[in-house]
């Protein structure tokens, strides 16, 4: 089907370090593998087949927030987002982690992370075998609404870390660790939701609704949201793989907001700053002493869960993300940069 009037892309970045003792160790580049020779081979299946169980999280999909909070209380917190709904959050424990996305009063998006909660028809933890076995991981996928027709085009790589499934009509990014094949966390999406998001290259036929436009002022309490949902994030990763959370550290997390709001600016992308160094540099700058510190950064993903199972799905970054030795996490976030600061003060 090349008829399709336009072919959107997005690319994703991630680059990570570590420091040890204040000297600079760069750990391994990541680096997109090639294009296989052979597209995987999977066994043609109805996706219509999986069943919409009433139970665990899909039962409080398209509820209205009125009912969500008789179901289960209010939020510890509502924090907005770059899109069109804003993030009611649950859970914020090691083993239950609820993001579910208001927009117009009802429920149009659910992200789920933590071995405690419920994501039938499928399980956190969940070897990519046993996933496999009731659905099939597809390179291209289409959608349908009012007359306008969308694909989306999976690399092999999204293919192995965040496959599209569709389940009726809902579709769902099944967030998986490359490096152990099994299931971290789920995200599921209205069709609309997917559309204003597109996270992966798209081609489409018919009209192509606007992404959001925020200013600098409405950018500022989307960042500072994803900072703290990085944060949490990062924790009930942690724990899922058997490290201790880190407590936040407010001056690391100054420093890594000052360097993704640079990079941004100064339109680069870099641990090293062409103004204020390396990581050193920038905590040194601000006196924070520290036995240790390692850096995380990305770009352009579609925001920080994204960000965050890219860290995941890299082996540099995931090394510093999940390593026992830090204590405390700084997170900065300017608009799509985002910045990991970790640290053992001194």
């Amino acid at each position: 089907m090349r008829s399709f009037g336009m072919v959107v892309m997005f690319v994703f970045l991630i680059l990570g370090v570590s420091l040890i003792y204040g000297d600079l160790i760069k750990l391994p580049q990541y680096n997109p593998p090639e294009k296989e020779q052979k597209e995987n081979e999977t066994v043609e299946r109805n996706l219509a087949v999986i069943p919409k169980t009433s139970e665990g999280i899909l039962r409080y999909f398209e509820m209205s927030s009125e009912e969500l909070i008789a179901q289960i209380g209010e939020p510890s917190r509502i924090d907005p987002s770059p899109y069109q709904y804003d993030w009611w959050i649950y859970g914020e424990n090691s083993n239950q982690y609820i993001q579910f996305g208001i927009d117009h009063g009802k429920v149009v998006t659910v992200f789920a992370l933590g071995r405690g909660l419920n994501v039938a028809p499928f399980q956190i933890g969940q070897s990519k075998d046993m996933v496999l076995k009731h659905i099939s991981f597809e390179k291209s996928l289409t959608l349908k609404i009012k007359g306008n027709e969308y694909r989306f085009e999976l690399t092999d790589e999204e293919l192995k870390t965040r496959p599209l499934v569709k389940l009726d009509n809902l579709w769902i990014q099944l967030y998986m660790d490359k490096f152990k094949d099994n299931l971290v966390g789920v995200r599921y999406m209205t069709p609309e939701t997917l559309l204003i998001q597109r996270p992966y290259s798209l081609e489409y036929r018919g009209e192509l609704a606007e992404q959001p436009e925020l200013t600098s002022d409405e950018w500022k309490p989307v960042e500072k949201a994803e900072e703290l949902q990085i944060f949490s994030i990062t924790n009930v990763i942690r724990e899922q793989y058997g490290v201790g959370p880190l407590q936040w550290h407010e001056e690391t997390a100054e420093v890594a907001y000052q360097h993704s709001k640079e990079m941004k600016a100064e339109n680069y992308f870099s641990h090293t700053s062409p103004v204020a160094g390396d990581l050193s540099d920038r905590l040194e700058s601000q006196e924070i002493n520290y036995v240790q510190a390692g850096e995380n950064i990305a770009a352009n993903y579609i925001d920080g869960i994204a960000a965050v199972i890219g860290w995941l799905n890299s082996e540099g970054h995931r090394k510093t993300m999940l390593s026992d030795e830090y204590t405390h996490l700084g997170v900065g976030v300017h608009q799509k940069y985002y910045t990991q600061n970790f640290i053992v003060p001194w």
